[in-house]
């Protein structure tokens, strides 16, 4: 081989594990930290009371699909949180029970891998999935149905007392909790590992060079102030922090009694736009150009919202394969559908 060749490779080799080892540091440095890629790692961290088994997940899922646990009898969770669009619905503002818009204009976050979050919901009012899961149930402009309502529609319907048995044991009781803290468990198994995983796992060829560098631009900006940790965001923020949001009229929600936001994942950050509390801003790049501006007092350029844009891509996961469940018919014990 030519020497003055073999220096050369030499030399690009030498640069690129440099370019990588200082990657590596500043991805530390900044709290990123990937999906476990050891399902026994993994499954300490989205199950660590141990409250997992495959029926518990089999009933969940199908109480996530069930129409019937609104007061109309057609709105379930995957209405608002549609496992075919990302774990969104696609628009600005949730729209629920007689086609009622949310009163906050909020829109509704995605449910993938909303197990690594401190906090849910906008104002984090809520520690867990199995909590959470109980809210939009009974919020009239969500699913509208009263805990006594859901409780006596499941209990009316023999085959579900008999999942629940399966799940729980011959003595559980098919409350409110139970129901809902089953539809929880399932939602933690919704997890995404993406490229960007097998990158911070080892895999140093799973990123292009683009998507490196935008990385890299991800991390000088300052962006993992907030998004950070495995989720990349789902922890509380101040919001706006240093300038002002540019739709702050679109609704009225001020985050939590001290301003705090629940900062948005930004897992499969390209498939759940419009983007923000209020669903505002549908593209991508204004939404980074925004973030600069609110968050960080900073200009970010055309050019450099682009790079880290292209970053983004490499954070689309890969989703766990979910049919669409069958339901156990209704009897003549099961309360009619309510428009009222």
């Amino acid at each position: 081989m030519n020497i003055f060749k073999f220096i050369g490779m030499t030399l690009v080799t030498s640069t690129l594990v440099i370019a990588n080892t200082n990657l590596d540091k500043k991805i530390k440095d900044a709290g990123l930290k990937a999906i476990p890629a050891n399902k026994t790692e993994l499954m300490k961290l989205i199950d660590p009371k141990n409250t997992i088994s495959d029926e518990k997940v089999a009933l969940g899922k199908q109480l996530y699909f069930e129409p019937r646990l609104s007061k109309s009898g057609i709105i379930s969770c995957n209405t608002c949180h549609n496992l075919g669009l990302g774990g969104v619905d696609g628009v600005p503002a949730a729209v629920g029970h007689k086609w009622t818009a949310n009163p906050h204009h909020l829109n509704s976050p995605t449910v993938y891998n909303a197990v690594f979050f401190a906090a849910q919901f906008w104002d984090g009012r809520s520690p867990d999935l199995e909590d959470q899961a109980q809210g939009p149930m009974q919020a009239s402009p969500e699913m509208a149905a009263p805990q006594s309502l859901v409780v006596e529609r499941v209990n009316s319907i023999p085959a579900y007392i008999e999942s629940f048995k399966k799940a729980y044991g011959k003595d559980v009781k098919v409350d409110f909790k139970t129901i809902t803290a089953t539809i929880g468990i399932f939602e933690r198994t919704l997890v995404t590992p993406s490229r960007y995983d097998a990158f911070l796992n080892g895999d140093k060829k799973a990123l292009t060079d683009a998507e490196k560098e935008g990385l890299n631009l991800f991390i000088d900006k300052g962006c993992t102030a907030c998004h950070t940790g495995i989720a990349l965001g789902g922890t509380m923020q101040p919001f706006p922090a240093v300038g002002k949001y540019k739709y702050a009229n679109i609704g009225d929600f001020k985050g939590d009694k001290n301003g705090m936001v629940k900062t948005p994942t930004l897992r499969n950050i390209t498939e759940t736009a419009p983007y923000f509390h209020n669903g505002a801003i549908w593209s991508l790049k204004e939404a980074v150009q925004e973030m600069g501006r609110t968050q960080l007092g900073a200009d970010i350029s055309d050019a450099d919202a682009a790079k880290i844009v292209t970053f983004f891509g490499a954070l689309k996961g890969k989703k766990p394969e979910i049919t669409y469940p069958q339901f156990p018919a209704s009897t003549e014990k099961t309360p009619k559908p309510d428009f009222k």
